[in-house]
């Protein structure tokens, strides 16, 4: 890989992490338009409980299976700022090595006899 290739490739890293880290806790707390949809229908109290109505966030349930990353935070971590931001730059990494094993694993590579036909070019601006 070229070495302006590293570069771009490593100011987007930064980039996509400092967005996750940082930005990401201004983020709004409202809920987004699936959640919103779910809730139509519904009252709630100051402290966002349903008081009443007919609406399907009712039958909402704890996360079966949970995990270290549920709810935009990481489990333990009782900073909301520190979990939240935490939580995107572990899912930047994450997803920056999966996508980058995906690409490794298909490059496209020379095979040595193909190499080994391929004929030297000359310098630029000499003849052979």
């Amino acid at each position: 890989m070229k070495k302006r290739s590293w570069g771009f490739l490593v100011g987007g890293l930064l980039v996509a992490l400092l967005l996750a880290g940082v930005v990401s806790n201004f983020a709004s707390s409202h809920p987004d338009g699936l959640d919103s949809s779910l809730r139509e229908g519904c009252t709630f109290d100051a402290e966002d409980n349903i008081t009443g109505g007919n609406c399907p966030a009712q039958q909402e349930k704890e996360h079966e299976i949970g995990g270290p990353l549920a709810d935009y935070g990481i489990a333990g971590v009782d900073n909301d700022f520190l979990s939240t931001g935490l939580s995107g730059v572990l899912g930047v990494l994450l997803t920056f090595a999966v996508a980058g094993g995906a690409f490794w694993l298909v490059r496209r590579r020379g095979t040595p006899a193909a190499e080994a036909e391929a004929p030297e070019r000359a310098p630029a601006g000499r003849a052979s």
